[in-house]
């Protein structure tokens, strides 16, 4: 892949990243509304709302993850791979996709009613994104070790 061909997936890797992260940010909200609100029509709304967000920010995550696979590749190529903070950040990736997944896990508690999680919970759970996001731009930019 050449210099242009690199820039092109780096800037889709970055723009499918944003997004999905939108998506992370936002799907935690929803689930404080869901566990603040006990109104059936309320419940039924947000439901709703929370499954097509899922469904969309998943397609988003998609590309951001092969993309960024890609990246990983040519970045290898006479490189070494192998440093501390690439290997920092994929297990922060890792944990990304798991929160993302754990997400899906939350989704459907709520579409059978069995969350057990206060709305102080879901706003705890909300910051995790920020967090690894915060942490994954760093180790991306800064590259400490």
């Amino acid at each position: 892949m050449g210099m242009t061909g690199y820039l092109w997936v780096k800037a889709l890797h970055i723009i499918f990243i944003a997004s999905w992260f939108a998506g992370l940010f936002y799907l935690p909200r929803i689930f404080v509304n869901l566990a603040m609100d006990s109104n059936p029509a309320v419940q039924e709304r947000l439901l709703a709302m929370a499954t097509k967000l899922f469904k969309f920010m998943t397609i988003l995550a998609i590309p951001a993850v092969v993309l960024g696979f890609i990246l990983f590749l040519y970045y290898g190529v006479g490189r070494s791979p192998g440093t501390a903070w690439m290997h920092a950040k994929l297990f922060l990736v890792v944990l990304v996709i798991g929160y993302h997944h754990a997400c899906w896990g939350i989704l459907k508690k709520f579409r059978t009613g069995m969350n057990k999680h206060s709305h102080i919970w879901f706003r705890w759970f909300n910051e995790a994104p920020v967090l690894l996001l915060t942490l994954v731009t760093l180790l991306v930019v800064l590259k400490p070790f």
